[in-house]
């Protein structure tokens, strides 16, 4: 059902478009359209896999399997769109070979091997975030310090996983030059903590399927509006692509 009501909204926010354009451009014929993303490669990364299952919730839940459920469901979004999501796993499984003595470090360096052999224009590792505290929920985006467009990538996929998920989380973007992922990478790149599987109630709704596509929706309709504005110098308004 929910899947359902995005595929409506992707082509209200089509004809939505074409209004716009038609608008602004009263003495052209607008022959062809397409969605921000149209043509973009966006790489997606879902943290962890194999034997390495990332942070282990309250519950049970593995990181790993929210990291690549909500992954998946990003990816479906963005190549509705017209975008191509490539991804460095589509299963339950590590970037290492058994021989690799250290399979973390080996995992690490063929994944961002991976993303920057995509050409991407940016990259999204999805993560969930866990402290020895229950009491800390909220999704959090991260970016290198040196990367612009990271940041501005970042912000506007906070602001929407704020707005469009959840309006009480407080939290804002953050720089991080440690994370390897977002040292390595030749393109911006953003890592999303999509909330605490430390925190029992934060943790049961990471592990809801519409929960899942919400959060992957905000992240889908941040990047719309980056590349938007990557293209018109502004964000559209609200109406574009909000529900």
């Amino acid at each position: 059902m929910v899947l359902r009501r995005h595929h409506l909204i992707i082509s209200i926010c089509i004809c939505f478009i074409l209004g716009f354009l038609y608008r602004l451009k009263t003495t052209e014929v607008v022959s062809t359209f397409a969605l921000p993303t149209a043509y973009r490669i966006i790489a997606i990364d879902p943290g962890h896999g194999g034997i390495d299952p990332g942070r282990i919730g309250e519950q049970g839940l593995d990181e790993k399997d929210l990291n690549l459920q909500i992954s998946l469901y990003l990816q479906q979004y963005l190549e509705q769109s017209g975008a191509h999501a490539w991804m460095t796993r589509r299963e339950d499984k590590g970037l290492y070979e058994e021989s690799d003595t250290n399979k973390k470090r080996a995992d690490l360096k063929k994944r961002i091997q991976m993303i920057n052999d995509s050409q991407a224009d940016v990259t999204i590792s999805i993560h969930q975030n866990s402290f020895p505290q229950k009491q800390y929920k909220g999704a959090q985006v991260f970016y290198h310090a040196d990367s612009e467009k990271a940041k501005r990538l970042a912000e506007l996929i906070q602001a929407e996983l704020i707005s469009f998920v959840d309006p009480s989380n407080h939290r804002e973007i953050k720089s991080n030059d440690t994370y390897y992922i977002l040292k390595q990478s030749h393109m911006p790149t953003v890592i999303v903590e999509c909330g605490f599987i430390s925190n029992p109630e934060e943790e049961r709704k990471l592990n809801d399927e519409n929960y899942q596509q919400k959060i992957a929706w905000g992240i889908y309709v941040g990047i719309m509006k980056y590349f938007y504005e990557l293209d018109h110098g502004t964000i559209p308004t609200e109406p574009l692509l909000h529900q």
